[in-house]
């Protein structure tokens, strides 16, 4: 392959996407910037002239990925209405299909070890995905007298860790695990026994 070098128009995008790969065949930690490099077709050291090292390369990676994932989590929650129970959900649905369709950044965002705090960018971009579940679950509560309304950021929270399990352990094809359900239904299931128990939605919803 041609090395393009630092003239190429976006050698830092092109590092991106060729970090991207590299995570999905090999995991955050199994390449190295000369991989990268290698992969964009230009020279190690062209990539030292937009990242300080592969934890910013990755980290870049994430912030990306987080865009996209407040994109569809925001675009999950607008079509769900006008109920607050189905934005709820598809809201849960969206982390699914994020998880599905873009591995690399999933990987970058949850499995890399970047912190959130990585870099202010990264912060915010991660603090409005938690800021569209959570508004679903300030939503979803609003029926309830306030004091005897659960905390929307503790409920919002323990979906999204109920929505992450089902990732990694039934929708990324872990090895030798097999979901009993699709993991779709497994979620949605597990989400209404978790709301009615709290008194969120009626028995019969």
């Amino acid at each position: 392959m041609p090395k393009r070098g630092y003239h190429h128009g976006n050698l830092r995008q092109a590092l991106v996407d060729a970090a991207l790969t590299l995570i999905e065949d090999k995991g955050p930690t199994g390449f190295t910037l000369s991989e990268a490099a290698k992969t964009a077709g230009v020279t190690p050291a062209a990539v030292y002239r937009h990242f300080d090292g592969r934890e910013e390369l990755i980290a870049e990676a994430a912030r990306q990925g987080y865009e996209i994932f407040v994109d569809l989590m925001e675009y999950a929650y607008e079509t769900g209405q006008p109920s607050a129970l189905a934005s709820f959900e598809a809201t849960g649905r969206a982390y699914l299909a994020f998880a599905r369709k873009y591995p690399g950044h999933y990987i970058a965002m949850f499995e890399s070890g970047i912190s959130i705090n990585h870099s202010p960018e990264l912060a915010e971009v991660a603090g409005l995905a938690w800021g569209v579940l959570e508004r679903a679950a300030q939503k979803l509560s609003e029926h309830i007298p306030p004091e005897k309304r659960p905390p929307a950021a503790m409920f919002s929270a323990h979906i999204w860790a109920l929505s992450h399990g089902v990732v990694e352990l039934f929708a990324r094809n872990s090895p030798g695990r097999q979901s009993p359900f699709p993991p779709e239904d497994l979620l949605e299931s597990g989400i209404g026994v978790y709301l009615r128990g709290l008194g969120l939605i009626a028995p019969d919803d």
